[in-house]
């Protein structure tokens, strides 16, 4: 069985070296990228990923907005997307279904958590 693909998208590098570790250690094939623009180079690519974690707080385009265009986009449209906040549950659930994200991981996570997570999406 081919190795997952993740995408994860925050522009804090900490939170992108404890969200990457835990999963390259669980086996997974991580990705990151600082910005919604550079995460399209992986997004748009033959190798797209499998799931894209994705920080709602962002500059530029942020990542509520990001999970949006990308469900509008046939090529992505089926890419399972997490979305990243350490805002409330009840914000986070008011974005998943505004944005039609698959879920989301609140902030500060754990790496048992986030592995955890990921294995619920990706099976």
């Amino acid at each position: 069985m081919a190795q997952k693909r993740i995408l994860i998208v925050d522009d804090s590098e900490l939170v992108l070296v404890m969200a990457k570790d835990p999963l390259e250690a669980a086996g997974y094939e991580v990705f990151t990228a600082s910005s919604g623009i550079e995460a399209n180079s992986y997004i748009f690519s033959p190798r797209k990923p499998d799931l894209i974690i994705l920080d709602v707080m962002l500059p530029m385009l942020d990542g509520n907005k990001k999970a949006k265009l990308l469900r509008e986009k046939e090529f992505s449209r089926e890419i399972p997307i997490l979305l990243l906040s350490s805002k409330s549950e009840e914000e986070l659930r008011h974005m998943v279904t505004e944005s039609g994200a698959d879920g989301f991981i609140r902030k500060p996570f754990t790496s048992d958590g986030i592995v955890a997570r990921v294995r619920d999406i990706l099976g």
